[in-house]
């Protein structure tokens, strides 16, 4: 019975129990977060309130390149703007 009484099995046992457990314990309550959210409650707000949001497929890199390949970037002038205290 002397085992018992060791450090290891009284705190260290207990502890990695805990830690493991627990990592599961969360991914099953981050897991319930992520199935049952309601994806299009914020698109149908925001047509509610005329606001014209874009579905997350919508947008791609390829229509991102050709709206910044479009962009003049080789001329532009550098305009400091006065900060708070510099009016």
């Amino acid at each position: 019975m002397s085992f018992l009484k060791s450090k290891t099995l009284r705190y260290g046992v207990p502890f990695v129990i805990l830690m493991v457990g627990g990592s599961f314990g969360l991914r099953e309550f981050t897991q319930l977060r992520y199935t049952y959210r309601q994806q299009t409650a914020y698109y149908t707000e925001s047509k509610k309130l005329g606001i014209d949001v874009k579905k997350p497929g919508e947008v791609t890199l390829e229509s991102e390149y050709e709206k910044i390949k479009q962009l003049d970037i080789d001329n532009w002038k550098n305009v400091r703007i006065p900060r708070p205290w510099e009016e």
